[in-house]
């Protein structure tokens, strides 16, 4: 089984829309994917972007994982309202917080940190966008210090870095420092998810593709390479869809 951890769609379409990313889907055997929107909309226009992915996983709940987003810049009140409407009213398993697209710092303690703290409120997961694209408002330093504060609350670091080294190194030192962290290995490269995987343990670690902005197929394959040359099946079996099944208590 593959569960895609870290997947869009928009209801401006193109390859985007949620009937391609069905497709998409079907084509490389992907169970389900945990799915967010992609940030093209303008200010409170996030509400029907939000929306769309709640009724994507209205339409397909065995194949759409529901991911909500909240942009601090549109305003911290605003932002936290998103928060509440997606964990209460849609039943979202989390919130992704993007300071490369929506330029924030992830730690800032008047517009990002009170809705980390309502999203641990309400008792969801919190996804970060960690990369070089926005190095100084994504470092992984940033999102140890919502860990720290909220311990009982999930931490996603997507990207885990991309490519830069020096930052995925930041990345895995956080984890290893907090448990409540775990890791989306898309973007990236596979030599790092094999060290995220060695320094961290399987269990710690989830397969991404990033899709459409990467091509699934590709990412599929050179992780799933990866996995059985320096691994075995159980790390396998983890990596591509065991850990999301727990993480985002999705029962087939």
């Amino acid at each position: 089984m593959i569960i895609d951890a870290d997947t869009h769609i928009a209801p401006t379409g193109g390859e985007f829309d949620l009937e391609r990313h069905i497709e998409r889907l079907d084509a490389n055997g992907i169970t389900a994917s945990v799915t967010w929107l992609k940030p093209d909309y303008v200010g409170e226009e996030i509400e029907g972007h939000n929306r769309y992915i709640y009724e994507a996983a209205k339409r397909h709940p065995r194949r759409i994982i529901p991911f909500g987003w909240a942009d601090p810049t549109v305003g911290p009140a605003h932002a936290k309202r998103m928060v509440r409407v997606c964990l209460e009213e849609y039943g979202f398993s989390g919130v992704k917080l993007n300071g490369a697209q929506n330029d924030f710092f992830i730690d800032d303690p008047d517009t990002a940190l009170p809705v980390a703290e309502e999203i641990a409120r309400y008792g969801g997961l919190i996804a970060f966008h960690i990369g070089p694209d926005a190095y100084e408002k994504t470092h992984p330093l940033r999102a140890a210090e919502i860990a720290r504060r909220f311990p009982e609350t999930g931490i996603i670091l997507v990207h885990m870095g991309m490519t830069d080294a020096m930052m995925h190194e930041a990345v895995v030192r956080v984890a290893e420092a907090y448990s409540n962290v775990c890791l989306v290995a898309s973007g990236t490269l596979p030599a790092l998810t094999r060290k995220s995987i060695l320094r961290l343990g399987a269990e710690r670690v989830l397969f991404g593709s990033d899709a459409p902005f990467k091509m699934t197929a590709v990412e599929i394959a050179a992780n799933r390479a990866m996995l059985e040359t320096e691994f075995g099946d159980r790390e396998l079996e983890l990596v591509m869809g065991g850990n999301a099944t727990r993480l985002f208590n999705y029962a087939e």
